[in-house]
């Protein structure tokens, strides 16, 4: 080995430098030494004095441990000492190499190559312009549940959700902004991705992120929460699957989007934010068939001044919260996301709306449909 792992790829000990040199140095000179040489005319002779001697009974000096009765300078002994230290750390490095081998400069077993398409796409700074291209036409698994899917380049979870960079705006500190932007985070993470949340359960660290003084809102979600229906629904707000029905297939949701900020029209820092979920899911009642669900939010936002307006400080205030969802049934208002997988008979009312691409984040988001749709691909 030519090249000793670094400190930041491997655990296993350092090495000195001094170490390695002796080691390569003795290596390359036990390796010449070892390699098979035509005998000399005196070596010649002297093995076959040596024959003769043993034939006659004659037992020669020990030419390894030195004339009987003369003290050897105890290089060869350091030497194995050497060699059985550097043996144990080499063993360890082969161990970690055997564990990760990507280890080795070039990667030559390609362990630490991901597999193609999961590596996430760089974060989106502007809106995109077309659909996303098609992707393979692989059927979802279990082991693969995004498999055919453009989201399977997207990050994973709330790493999806990172926010612009704060700057002080309109006479608003960098401090507050950042707040603003984290808040916004923190109110997406918990209401699209808490495993809580998605479960059914209370969503209370979503709504912990808003204004008690906002009025009516808490009111609404709480009752939506609780008596859901077709005027009070907790999906506008809210992604929640019933847990008898369908669940998560494994613990990733991929998620892409974007985050923006300016001043407020009541004098705060107003965040827009434009996401979009992709949940994995399969049949409760044992089933492989995996589907997904696509879920796209637009919400804006405003971090009011509490010097200025009755707020709590620290809260947000909810401007705009629109969802499309799609692979969802129809004109079912439970509270829960219904997806539909092709071997089951679809449930809720038929879709009799156009047919749209849930990837497809170009356009605006249509705050009110017309009809309940279908969608292209999921």
């Amino acid at each position: 080995m030519s090249e000793k792992p670094s400190e930041e790829e491997s655990s296993a000990p350092e090495i000195p430098d001094d170490v390695w040199e002796q080691f390569a140095r003795d290596t390359e000179r036990d390796i010449r030494g070892s390699a098979p040489k035509e005998p000399s005319a005196r070596a010649r002779l002297v093995t076959e004095r040596l024959r003769q001697q043993e034939a006659r009974g004659e037992r020669p000096e020990g030419w390894r441990t030195g004339p009987r009765g003369h003290a050897t300078d105890g290089r060869a002994a350091r030497r194995r000492r050497l060699w059985a230290g550097v043996g144990v750390v080499g063993a360890l490095v082969v161990t970690v190499v055997a564990i990760k081998p990507s280890l080795l400069p070039g990667d030559p077993f390609g362990a630490g190559t991901p597999r193609a398409g999961a590596s996430p796409l760089p974060a989106e700074t502007a809106a995109p312009t077309a659909p996303p291209a098609a992707a393979d036409t692989a059927t979802p698994t279990l082991d693969e549940p995004f498999a055919g899917s453009p989201a399977r380049g997207w990050a994973d979870g709330a790493a999806g959700i990172v926010p612009p960079k704060a700057t002080a705006v309109a006479g608003l500190s960098k401090e507050r902004v950042e707040l603003a932007l984290q808040q916004t985070r923190k109110l997406l993470v918990h209401a699209n991705l808490d495993p809580k949340t998605l479960r059914g359960e209370h969503p209370g660290a979503a709504l912990a992120v808003l204004d008690p003084k906002q009025p009516e809102l808490l009111d609404d979600l709480n009752r939506s929460l609780r008596t859901p229906g077709e005027k009070d629904d907790p999906l506008r707000m809210f992604s929640r699957f019933d847990p008898a029905d369908v669940e998560l297939v494994g613990d990733v949701v991929k998620t892409r989007g974007r985050m923006t900020f300016e001043e407020g029209d009541q004098g705060g820092v107003a965040v827009h934010a434009d996401y979009t979920f992709v949940y994995p899911l399969v049949r409760t009642d044992g089933s492989v068939e995996v589907t997904r669900t696509i879920v796209r939010r637009v919400l804006e936002v405003e971090l009011l001044d509490p010097d200025r307006y009755r707020t709590t400080p620290g809260r947000l205030n909810v401007l705009r919260h629109d969802v499309n969802s799609g692979n969802s049934a129809c004109g079912v208002y439970d509270g829960y996301l219904h997806p539909r997988f092709d071997t089951s008979d679809p449930t809720g009312e038929p879709a009799t709306g156009p047919t749209t691409d849930p990837y497809d984040r170009s356009e605006d988001l249509d705050a009110n449909p017309d009809a309940c749709g279908s969608v292209s691909r999921v």
